[in-house]
């Protein structure tokens, strides 16, 4: 490359700055310095004659917003500074270093051509010095290993670079971003914070942070309970931190997003006593000020929200006061460094460019001493880009680094440094340094009279949570646990008359087995109101455990027992009433601290399967049964007497489930409400229940204990032979009219007692006429005698006995129906008129019911049984009148 006929001005307006450039070797573009020219030897030992090139590859244009080019110009003085004090001690003796920068101006394309330019024009470098900017370090750095060339860089701190098997040839003295982690993780340990969050902002530089943070805290027993990213607006991620309780938050975000940030936190009242933000520390002084006229929210209102966050980021000076390697103090060093510098600008990166500078130094005087100890004819400045051997030389002598510089110890791990993390905290507008960590130690110091929180502590990092069990009160199970006392006390009374009684017609007909079980039923029931309120309160967590299995058995049983004995019962009327073939059936749950309250319940691994199998199939049981009743609701049986209240028991215990259930799962965090409610529905359900099956036994066998022993029966035949034709023509209608003759018997029952009320009226005016005159008597007998003793032989007939009926039997026998008169068909026509006057007429009552009526009229309607004798009945009556054998009978009663 020939030089350029014109010289275009230089890159910079300082005096002071352009000189130590061009001291440094800095060519501008266009300048045309001849290459392989050495820099720097003005001043020289006498002894350092042979110049060892570096290149020195950084963003050196002068840009007012080019904050990486002001990083490459503010490193400049504390570079020669660290070689001048390299040259003054003959470290490199008979050699000198000679830097040679390139401006990369921090773009990709120019920073490739300033490094093959370099290569191609320039000495054998043996060491590329620089790196700042992440995407032009990052493809120069993989193309090292071909060049046989070690890269140290002092500002490049994306994690990408940490990758050794792409970039095997890359060392740096700054740590980079990752290196915040293993102090972060530190300082969660030394203030007991087990649960953190995350909020990460949608770049790779902080993705790779934030993933690398995952990793370490893995395993250290500390909990990321919420991990937020967001591109712009980080509001809604903010929300959902605080929805999840997060109190340390861990932010990755630059200075513009940082303001958005902390106004959401402001609006979200995610600041002071109650939560703190770690966030990068390595924002310019006064960041804020640049980006609050982006944001919406006022400038107090930002400064409150920031209050007492801590910044986390490496140390740009050690604050010990040991001597470094230089013979000087990092605060010696920083006095010269300012001194030299002047007006222009710094950087905090100075301290890790002067320990590269020394770090290069101690390198190649390591391989020195190799070679002369190993090989007297090869020398350092035999190094070309394709000697391997002195290359590797150089890596070996890289890694092998370790001494005390300005920025701590410096010492590499897989070509990383291993530096010094600083904690700085947001103090009144300012930040205050509050703690370091040594990563070479594994030690972290933390200034506790410096460091603030704003409330008496440090904050906690979840809401503290009290436990406090809740237990069943004991009045209120004392009191529940008497009440179901006494309603086993009453089951067991009911269990005794039920046993007692059986062989009562009024209890055999109500199926007392039935009812045997529901008083079981009911007593397993009111005998869980005793498990249910035991708890942690009364028995240990073993037994407690236990009684879980137990109690949800028993009242499980008990509800199957008692429901489905009422359930058969219930079938059982349905089937016959809804039958037409009339065929029989059988009987069939101040500070930032939270009380957290705990509850005692039971839970197992299949927990809602099980219950939504016991509720699905008992449910439908209940269903069913709630619509046989309703079904069955106009049905009242003498002989099944109390088939009316077994249907209201099965509403009853359907609607008291319902609502017991559906409370006692809302009520599940209040145990004595819940205890109350479930006690009070099983006690309420079990004792309406065994009253609506007992209660009117009893009250019936007390008032009218003549009502036990009857049982009127109709007993419907069929004939299964044809006698003859007219036979089999009435039996068959008997059957076809069976079913809407039993459906009209209430009707027909009606009009009868219409009739007999008048006939009482009839017979009421001829008792009256009688006591009258004597004419009257007469009159009566003579033109009334028929009328009365129609009524007098259907209720001799009705109301008599076996023992009667066959004394009415041998009466017949004794007087064939041949000597009937033809107006009386039931009496001889020798009988003696009887007094109707007599007391014994008087006094009886001729209300005459629905039985006896069906006995008087069973002609009418296809017959009586054979075994029963008819007064009524002659032997010329026709076949429809005439008896059947019957092949099935029905019990009938109180139709």
């Amino acid at each position: 490359m020939h030089p350029s006929p014109r010289r275009p001005a230089p890159a910079t307006s300082n005096p002071a700055m352009l000189l130590l450039l061009l001291c440094l070797g800095w060519a501008p573009p266009g300048w045309g310095w001849p290459r392989g020219s050495s820099r720097g030897a003005a001043g020289l030992p006498p002894n350092a004659t042979t110049p060892i090139s570096i290149m020195g590859l950084m963003p050196l244009s002068q840009s007012e917003e080019d904050q990486k080019s002001r990083i490459g110009r503010g490193v400049l003085p504390a570079v020669q500074l660290a070689m001048d004090q390299i040259r003054n001690e003959s470290l490199l003796n008979p050699y000198f270093l000679d830097l040679r920068l390139y401006d990369t101006e921090c773009d990709n394309a120019k920073g490739l051509k300033a490094f093959y330019d370099a290569i191609k024009y320039g000495p054998n470098h043996l060491m590329v010095f620089g790196g700042v900017c992440a995407t032009v370090t990052s493809i120069i750095a993989e193309s090292l290993k071909g060049w046989n060339l070690v890269q140290l860089s002092f500002a490049a701190t994306t994690p990408e670079l940490a990758d050794k098997k792409k970039y095997p040839y890359f060392f740096r003295t700054v740590p980079s971003d990752n290196a915040v982690n293993p102090a972060i993780l530190k300082l969660l340990k030394y203030y007991h914070w087990k649960r953190v969050g995350t909020l990460t902002q949608d770049l790779p530089r902080f993705s790779e942070v934030r993933n690398d943070l995952t990793g370490v805290l893995y395993g250290e027993d500390i909990e990321i309970s919420d991990t937020e990213s967001f591109s712009n607006d980080p509001c809604t991620s903010v929300k959902k931190l605080k929805g999840n309780d997060v109190r340390i938050i861990l932010g990755q975000f630059d200075e513009e997003m940082a303001v958005k940030v902390f106004c959401c936190a402001y609006d979200e009242e995610m600041y002071g006593s109650k939560y703190l933000w770690i966030i990068p520390g390595w924002y310019e002084n006064l960041w804020w000020e640049s980006w609050i006229n982006s944001s919406q929210c006022l400038s107090k209102n930002l400064l409150a929200a920031m209050e007492g966050y801590i910044g986390v980021d490496f140390e740009p000076l050690s604050s010990k006061t040991s001597k470094t390697i230089s013979g000087r103090t990092p605060q010696q060093y920083e006095k010269e460094y300012n001194a030299k510098r002047g007006d222009g600008q710094s950087s905090k990166f100075h301290g890790y460019a002067y320990d590269g500078i020394w770090v290069i130094a101690k390198t190649l005087q390591r391989a020195m001493k190799y070679l002369n100890a190993t090989t007297k004819h090869q020398k350092i400045e035999d190094f070309n880009y394709t000697n391997h051997k002195l290359g590797k030389i150089f890596l070996d002598a890289m890694n092998e680094t370790n001494f005390f510089g300005v920025t701590g110890q410096v010492v590499f791990r897989n070509g990383e440094r291993m530096g010094t993390i600083k904690f700085t905290q947001f103090q009144e507008r300012k930040e205050v340094k509050v703690g370091e960590y040594n990563a070479v130690a594994d030690t972290l110091e933390i200034n506790n009279s410096v460091i603030r929180f704003q409330g008496i502590e440090p904050p906690k990092d979840k809401t503290i949570i009290q436990e406090e069990l809740r237990k069943i009160s004991l009045p209120l199970y004392s009191i529940l646990s008497a009440l179901t006392i006494l309603g086993m006390i009453m089951a067991s009374a009911f269990l005794f008359f039920n046993i007692k009684n059986r062989n009562q017609k009024l209890i055999k007909m109500s199926s007392p087995y039935m009812n045997n079980l529901i008083i079981l039923g009911g007593m397993l029931s009111y005998a869980s109101i005793f498990l249910f309120g035991l708890d942690g309160s009364f028995v240990s967590e073993k037994t407690f455990e236990t009684l879980c299995t137990v109690r949800t058995w028993i009242l499980t049983v008990g509800y199957t027992t008692a429901f489905g004995a009422m359930f058969a019962k219930t079938w059982r009327v349905h089937a016959i009433f809804k039958n037409v073939k009339m065929k029989k059936k059988p009987d069939p749950a101040g500070r930032d601290i939270s009380i957290r309250p705990i509850l005692e319940h039971c839970e197992n691994t299949h927990m809602t399967i099980w219950l939504g199998i016991v509720y699905a199939y008992k449910g439908l049981l209940m269903l069913f049964g709630c619509f046989l009743a309703w079904e069955t609701r106009n049905v009242s049986i003498p002989a099944l007497n109390d088939s009316k209240y077994i249907g209201m028991s099965v509403y009853n215990v359907g609607i008291m489930c319902i609502i017991g259930a559906a409370v006692s799962f809302l009520t599940r965090d209040q145990p004595n409400v819940q205890f109350c409610i479930v006690a009070l529905v099983i006690i309420f359900c079990s004792t309406i229940t065994l009253c609506l099956v007992f209660v009117p036994k009893l009250i019936t066998l007390r008032t009218n204990p003549d009502a036990a022993t009857q049982n009127r029966r109709f007993q419907f035949t069929q004939n299964q032979k044809k006698e003859d034709s007219k036979t089999s023509t009435s039996v068959t209608s008997v059957n076809q009219a069976s079913t809407s003759r039993l459906e009209g018997l209430q009707s027909e029952n009606h009009r009868l007692r219409m009739k007999i009320t008048e006939l009482d009226k009839d017979l009421e005016e001829v008792t009256m006429q009688l006591q009258d005159t004597p004419e009257k008597t007469t009159y009566i007998k003579q033109n009334h005698y028929q009328d009365l003793n129609d009524i007098l032989s259907i209720r001799n007939f009705t109301d008599s006995k076996d023992g009667e009926k066959a004394i009415l039997k041998n009466h017949l026998d004794q007087n064939p129906p041949a000597q009937w008169g033809s107006s009386d068909p039931c009496r001889t026509s020798k009988d003696p008129i009887e007094d109707i006057n007599s007391p014994e007429h008087i006094q009886r009552r001729l209300s005459l019911q629905l039985p006896i009526l069906h006995h008087a009229y069973l002609p009418s309607i296809g017959g009586v049984d054979a075994s029963c004798a008819s007064p009524c009945v002659s032997p010329s009556a026709s076949p429809r009148h005439r008896h059947v054998p019957p092949s099935f009978r029905v019990m009938v009663s109180g139709l």
